[in-house]
């Protein structure tokens, strides 16, 4: 393909840059997916990228796209069936009046969530239910919310599975369980410790008193016993795909599909609403940005970006894993990390930079959007849902919390990757 004239690159730069504030700050209150379409339209009608380039970019995300359906309506699921509610309730309930141990509770019900449901569903869906249950509790809801935030990055490269960025970072390389865990649980666990500990301190004065406990203990359902049984079910065939190394979209999409069946028991109308409920504007806003980061690449960003990561490679060990990992965690939060993650995971699966930069990478993406509330598409969602039941949070106090709760979990893991 022929190189583009330096003209060229800027409207590139410049289409890219305007379709990346409108689907994060959401002008005209316009949907997401609206912003990532029109940008990939506007390359394409400008001569930018060609019409067949821009379906085969929007084409290799076959894999997420079918990873982030799954997920999705294993999320819906749960919320449909009351699981979520009756998680955040038991926690409530569990906590017997004390601030303290029901920051413990809800941090581990977002690990677990987080680890076998992936960060969108901790930050999308597992927030509303806490929000209400811990509302009824009458205390600072907002102080207990954050943890499904952090908690949604923190712990989300525990599995393959637990962010739809580990597929978008690694591609058809993604790596297989056994490997995986070797690379990324002590990590992990730094991580997740470093993000509790800070996070702690950071609202210690919110959680520090009484709460009331007279929260109702829910019963599931029989439908909502059924979707808990189907999700850990898909749970376990996502844990033996990855394990395989097989392609997690198909599986993924496979399992729940299945718990849907299931948990309905066939009735296509309750089954159809549950899907109907799921957010599926997602996959064209995914699919637009992989042809904005076709249309970068051309640009010349893949070889930059190869360049650079090479130079980190070079680099004495410790050095050029912090270089890389905060380096993307900078870029994520300039221009969030999904559409970041793309653009230095398709550079780095040419082969041109070395496997542990690319190690780095991952956890800077996924842990890197903890600083500020743009970092991630799924803290930008956890926002608006926010918003939605009526709490207040500002970009400022998250700031704020996120330089105390980022930095050090990101330093933490990144050293800890090569140890084992």
């Amino acid at each position: 393909m022929q190189a583009m004239s330096s003209s060229e690159t800027v409207l590139v730069w410049s289409i890219t840059a305007g379709t990346l504030g409108g689907v994060l700050f959401r002008p005209r209150q316009w949907p997401e997916w609206v912003w990532a379409c029109l940008g990939a339209l506007l390359l394409v009608v400008c001569g930018l990228i060609s019409p067949a380039a821009a379906l085969s970019a929007a084409g290799r995300g076959t894999d997420v796209y079918l990873f982030l359906a799954g997920m999705m309506l294993l999320a819906d699921l749960a919320r449909a069936e009351g699981v979520f509610d009756w998680l955040a309730n038991h926690a409530v309930c569990a906590s017997k009046g004390s601030g303290g141990r029901l920051f413990v509770l809800i941090y581990a019900a977002g690990v677990l969530v987080t680890v076998f449901l992936s960060n969108d569903a901790t930050a999308v869906v597992l927030t509303p239910a806490v929000y209400a249950a811990v509302r009824k509790a009458r205390t600072d809801a907002v102080a207990y919310v954050l943890i499904c935030a952090f908690v949604a990055n923190a712990a989300s490269f525990v599995l393959p599975i637990s962010n739809p960025a580990n597929l978008v970072v690694y591609g058809k390389t993604l790596p297989p369980l056994g490997p995986w865990l070797r690379t990324f649980f002590l990590p992990s666990l730094c991580a997740t410790g470093a993000t509790y500990a800070a996070l702690r301190w950071a609202v210690r004065k919110e959680i520090s008193g009484a709460i009331a406990n007279d929260a109702d203990l829910t019963v599931l359902t029989p439908e909502g016993r059924r979707a808990a049984w189907g999700i850990a079910g898909a749970g376990a065939v996502l844990v033996a795909a990855s394990a395989l190394g097989l392609d997690l979209g198909l599986p993924t999409c496979a399992a729940a599909l299945m718990a849907l069946l299931a948990t309905t028991r066939l009735r296509l109308r309750r089954a159809a609403s549950i899907a109907g409920g799921v957010s599926w504007s997602v996959l064209p806003l995914v699919a637009g940005l992989f042809v904005l980061v076709a249309a970068l690449n051309r640009a010349g960003a893949s070889e930059a970006i190869a360049r650079l990561s090479e130079t980190m490679a070079r680099m004495p060990r410790v050095p050029g894993d912090l270089a890389a990992s905060f380096g993307i965690a900078t870029l994520s939060n300039v221009m969030n990390n999904l559409p970041s993650g793309l653009l230095v995971g398709s550079a780095l699966q040419t082969g041109a930079a070395v496997s542990p930069i690319r190690d780095a990478v991952l956890v800077g993406v996924d842990l890197g959007p903890n600083l500020s509330v743009t970092g991630s598409l799924a803290t930008v969602l956890w926002l608006i849902a926010l918003r939605r039941d009526g709490a207040q949070m500002s970009s400022w106090r998250f700031l704020k919390v996120g330089c105390l709760v980022m930095p050090p979990a990101l330093f933490l893991a990144t050293v800890t990757l090569r140890l084992l």
